[in-house]
């Protein structure tokens, strides 16, 4: 009998429909349930009956770690597990953990007010990047390049609805031109390319459609990787890595990633390896 799985996301994209794909190959069978159509809370969660784990890939900046965390409270396996993800979403608290774990990790200041971010620009030289502490893909990421603008910048900001939106990071631009992005399944790092920004848009992202190649030097990526683990377990997460004078730092944790850019610049075949990564932990 086929092993099932539920790919719990908000819709279903070129990674997806690869999972979906490399499915039956594998012996899984892989459902899309979306992840606005769950109603979780009560005992046994109804929604997730039958299902014999969730692989959470939502793209919500905060509905991966609330599911995960309500669907393990009614006996369900979540890919990634809730800590994992709730970890991930919260760009701070991420830092924090694998700093307090030794990972290298860029100098960033905690800005949730004007005060703050004054402060922010005091401790650090322009050019500075303010970015969203929730949030993903590039988006609402700004460079400050001149210190005459930084507080109109942060009008923007200001006007946002919500605190969670309000709450952002200021670290110092590393310049440089490229950043790496590594594919873990389970403690396998199994594919990493190295992403360089094009055109006018300073972003390192492959969600912006920056050329990708396949990453150079593996053995100290892997380094860092290893470390990343430490702190989250096995999982299946996308690490984005900025390069400095000084070695790998971590910028941020994925914990739905998209791999299309990684495997596309490396050749391997990422939806069979998570394939295979689920067969391992469920049988």
């Amino acid at each position: 009998m086929a092993t099932t799985v539920a790919i719990v996301a908000d819709r279903i994209a070129w990674e997806e429909r690869r999972l979906v794909e490399a499915a039956p190959g594998l012996g899984l069978t892989m459902e899309w349930i979306n992840d606005e159509s769950l109603c979780l809370g009560h005992p046994g969660a109804p929604a997730l009956a039958g299902y014999d784990a969730l692989l959470l890939r939502s793209r919500s900046y905060t509905r991966g770690g609330l599911i995960a965390t309500l669907a393990e409270e009614s006996g369900c396996r979540t890919i990634n597990t809730a800590r994992a993800i709730n970890l991930c979403e919260n760009k701070a608290v991420l830092r924090t953990a694998l700093r307090a774990a030794g990972v290298p990790v860029p100098e960033f200041r905690l800005v949730l007010s004007r005060a703050d971010f004054a402060r922010a620009l005091a401790d650090f030289t322009v050019p500075v990047v303010l970015k969203p502490v929730y949030g993903g893909m590039g988006k609402r990421v700004a460079l400050i390049r001149d210190a005459d603008a930084a507080h109109s910048v942060y009008d923007y900001v200001e006007d946002l609805g919500h605190a969670f939106e309000q709450a952002c990071l200021v670290e110092p631009f590393l310049a440089g031109g490229a950043s790496t992005r590594c594919l873990v399944v389970g403690d396998e790092l199994v594919g990493a390319a190295e992403f360089t920004s094009g055109g006018d848009d300073w972003r390192n992202n492959a969600a912006l459609g920056n050329t990708t190649r396949p990453a150079a030097d593996v053995y100290e990526v892997t380094k860092v990787v290893d470390g990343v683990l430490d702190v989250l377990g096995p999982g299946i997460y996308g690490i984005d890595l900025f390069h400095t004078p000084d070695g790998f730092i971590v910028n941020e944790v994925n914990h739905a990633p998209g791999f299309r850019a990684v495997a596309e610049a490396t050749g391997v075949n990422v939806a069979a390896a998570i394939g295979r990564h689920l067969r391992e932990v469920l049988s």
